[in-house]
């Protein structure tokens, strides 16, 4: 959040648990995805959007523990490393 007073809310280009996670540890008090459960609707309806936020809850939950983060509270922007230049 901005000083603890206004939430951030991070929007655009969401599609993996990764993506979550760099939100989250930059700052972004929630996460909004619109592709993956429009594709999700589209090709399975309502059982179809259920696939796809399971699929990505577990891959967050992977991603998390592979990461050794138990907690996305655990998350910061000291978590993240620059890549090559």
């Amino acid at each position: 959040a901005v000083d603890d007073a206004i939430p951030v809310l991070f929007d655009s280009g969401i599609r993996r648990a990764s993506h979550v996670i760099k939100a989250i540890a930059l700052g972004a008090d929630a996460v909004f995805l619109g592709r993956p459960y429009v594709l999700g609707l589209a090709a399975g309806g309502e059982q179809g959007v259920r696939d796809v936020l399971q699929n990505l809850l577990a891959e967050l939950d992977l991603t998390m523990r592979l990461s050794g983060f138990p907690s996305v509270e655990d998350l910061s922007r000291e978590c993240l490393t620059a890549g090559p230049s």
